[in-house]
């Protein structure tokens, strides 16, 4: 074999070993976002709050404001639906301070996160929110209590409600609000698909169909 040949297939062998090398390294990439879940969108963040299962194959996404009495009154269906599918449905909270005080309530919540408390604090100022959310003269100091009560660390909970995160969190929601025109709470999704009937069958069968959809 002359050396004009040696030479020739040498190089024609690296090219091939740099081609096949581009081809791995971006079959490799496009997998790996492929792999990735989209779980950072308009209509859930990184930092949203989950109720159920982390990876439930159906996810409701919840805009809802600690002092609406639709939240309120919703609430409890939201976790009969949970109950019903376990293994199923999660439901991602987004903050809608629509009212006033209602900030301070979402730094409330954000606090109970961080003691791993947001679930029991959460419930608790829903079932006595007639009690703390009066429109246009919310008791905060009586919502901070009722978190207390529901187990949180006051001293801990009000140095970590007003860390610069949690204006972050409230800041990101906020903009999240705007781009999904957002105008009443709650205001639901599932798996993107936004819920129009607002009757309790509405609700469950639109979830339904959408579990019955990843079995």
């Amino acid at each position: 074999m002359n050396r004009r040949l040696v030479v020739g297939l040498t190089a024609l062998l690296a090219l091939a070993a740099f081609g096949g090398g581009a081809y791995y390294y971006s079959e490799q990439k496009a997998q790996e976002a492929a792999s990735v879940t989209p779980a950072e969108s308009t209509l859930m963040r990184a930092h949203s709050p989950i109720l159920g299962r982390v990876d439930a194959p159906v996810t409701i996404v919840e805009f809802m404001d600690p002092s609406c009495e639709a939240c309120r009154a919703f609430y409890p269906l939201v976790k009969e639906i949970l109950a019903t599918f376990p293994q199923d449905v999660r439901v991602v909270i987004r903050y809608t301070v629509f009212h006033e005080g209602s900030d301070e309530a979402v730094r409330i919540l954000e606090a109970a996160r961080k003691q791993d408390k947001f679930e029991p604090v959460l419930t608790a100022l829903m079932d006595r929110q007639p009690e703390w959310a009066v429109h246009g003269q919310p008791d905060l100091k009586l919502a901070w209590d009722i978190a207390g009560d529901a187990g949180l660390e006051l001293m801990g909970g009000r140095l970590d409600s007003v860390k610069p995160e949690v204006d972050q969190v409230l800041q990101a929601d906020m903009a999240d609000v705007k781009t999904n025109k957002v105008e009443q709470t709650p205001t639901f999704f599932v798996n993107g698909k936004p819920l129009v009937d607002f009757s309790r069958e509405g609700f469950i069968n639109l979830v339904k169909s959408e579990v019955e959809k990843v079995k």
